[in-house]
């Protein structure tokens, strides 16, 4: 999927790689070629998930070389793929089956060394999605083949003003997001660039095994003798958000822009979307809630960021993108089910542990409800993800269906909360990151909520949009914060 061009790629000098290689574990670390089964969650987006980090001129690297900064990085590497030994291996397809497992070949990840001439002023906010941005990454050619994809790519970049980039991609059926997050801490910390090694680091041993996770294990086989036939009622015992997909889906095809047996959904299927960032600081969040509780007379009612600002912009989308009154819409969140599984997951689970929860309503009846309404719906949703519902999402995907091939649909509303995963203080280099910012991801309209490295109450909010609802969306979201 494409995003729309909103900054000109002539305007910025090119980037210029000039290294190469492979990274491999330590030999004397070296682990058994094995086959690492994957979950079902780990199979729904396979592809290479992007995230650059920003480090501004420094005083205290003005004078390191490129070349120590790209060897540090790359022994640092080497010392984690020996503990992360699953992201040294390839995906490789089970003929069997047609499903994808991890193939522990110790087959390397790959480490680039980059220069150019632009200076990190020149991108002006970096909150802002730029396609410039692209070229500071990484990316290998893929034909189609997962078994020749390497699962961890990344790329130094040194900028013309003495200020670096770091860009890493990593397979998302090998991490999700606070697995990523535990990689890369450990891979800072084993780099020593301007720091001594940090072995104090609070870093959980990775445990790669999937688990309970595993549909077939005799674990799942107990939970799934309880799973409802197919167009049952009782949503204790389903999946919402699967159920809620299909339904969107039906009624996609059944509507009159919609090309049957193509991807045209009606609007957005083959729009560019624009990526584009709000900002919305502490006090605009504490703003809202008061307008929207009244204040002190709110009395017991307490909600997170997080809900108040998911409940708010699956309103202003929904408006925004003028959904029919009578259309069924929904809002779909991820949910880490680290602590929801009986037993919980093991400290330093690597793999995906998320799934979607999920509301639905019409159009109008979306329109109608009150934020508090809208937010009770959202505690709802979180409190029914409990272990049956984790085992019932992860037998519907037995099927092999990827949300990553889903074509945007307006009446699906996608949030990925980040604010609980601080990229910008791995410290790669010397202190924090100026900002980290997602590159475009094979699901471009999901609302990301990050947390910013500026104003640690605030949370940025990068979306998805179709152009021609952009300044709709801008103005429905950003009243009451304003």
């Amino acid at each position: 999927m494409a995003t729309k061009k909103h900054d000109d790629h002539e305007n910025y000098p090119t980037v210029v790689v000039t290294k190469t290689v492979t990274v491999h574990p330590k030999p004397s670390l070296h682990h058994p070629q094995q086959i690492l089964h994957l979950s079902n969650l780990d199979r729904q987006c396979p592809m290479l998930m992007y995230v650059v980090f920003f480090y501004k001129p420094c005083f205290a690297y003005q004078n390191l070389a490129l070349g120590s900064i790209f060897n540090s990085l790359k022994s640092g590497l080497e010392e984690t793929l020996s503990i992360w030994y699953p992201a040294a291996g390839r995906l490789s397809l089970n003929q069997a089956d047609g499903k994808l497992n991890l193939w522990c070949n110790n087959g390397g990840a790959v480490l680039a060394e980059a220069v150019t001439t632009a200076k990190i002023i020149q991108l002006g906010d970096l909150s802002q999605y730029k396609e410039f941005f692209e070229r500071l990454a990484y990316k290998p050619v893929f034909h189609g083949n997962f078994s020749q994809m390497p699962l961890i790519v990344a790329q130094v970049t040194r900028f013309g003003c003495g200020g670096y980039s770091i860009s890493i991609g990593a397979s998302h059926s090998l991490f999700d997001g606070p697995a990523t997050y535990d990689f890369l801490c450990a891979w800072a910390s084993n780099s020593a660039i301007l720091k001594e090694k940090r072995s104090t680091l609070q870093i959980y041993k990775p445990v790669h095994e999937r688990g309970p996770l595993l549909v077939g294990t005799q674990h799942g086989q107990q939970q799934l003798t309880k799973l409802p036939e197919s167009g049952s009622s009782a949503p204790s015992r389903g999946a919402a958000a699967i159920d809620h997909l299909h339904q969107l889906i039906k009624q996609a095809l059944a509507g009159p822009d919609m090309k049957f047996g193509g991807s045209n959904f009606s609007n957005t299927g083959n729009s560019n979307l624009v990526l584009k960032t709000f900002h919305l600081s502490g006090a605009m969040i504490e703003s809202l809630k008061i307008k929207v509780f009244g204040g002190e007379s709110r009395g017991s009612f307490s909600c997170s960021s997080f809900e108040l600002i998911a409940a708010h912009l699956w309103k202003a989308r929904t408006k925004a993108l003028g959904v029919r009154k009578g259309a069924m819409v929904c809002l779909q969140f991820a949910v880490d089910v680290r602590n929801k599984m009986v037993p919980p997951l093991p400290k330093g689970f690597s793999g995906n542990a998320f799934v979607l929860a999920s509301i639905a309503l019409t159009a109008e009846q979306l329109e109608g409800s009150s934020h508090e309404a809208t937010i009770e719906k959202i505690k709802q949703a979180k409190n029914s993800i409990t272990n049956d519902y984790v085992i019932a999402y992860n037998k519907a995907l037995d099927g092999g269906a990827a949300q990553g091939s889903l074509p945007p649909i307006n009446e699906l509303t996608l949030v990925s909360d980040w604010t609980r995963m601080p990229f910008h203080t791995i410290d790669f280099l010397h202190g924090e990151a100026a900002y980290v910012s997602p590159l475009l991801s094979p699901i471009p309209q999901v609302a990301y909520f990050m947390q910013n490295p500026n104003d640690l109450r605030g949370i940025d909010v990068r979306i998805g949009l179709p152009p021609q609802f952009l300044n709709a969306f801008s103005h429905y979201f950003l009243t009451n914060l304003q």
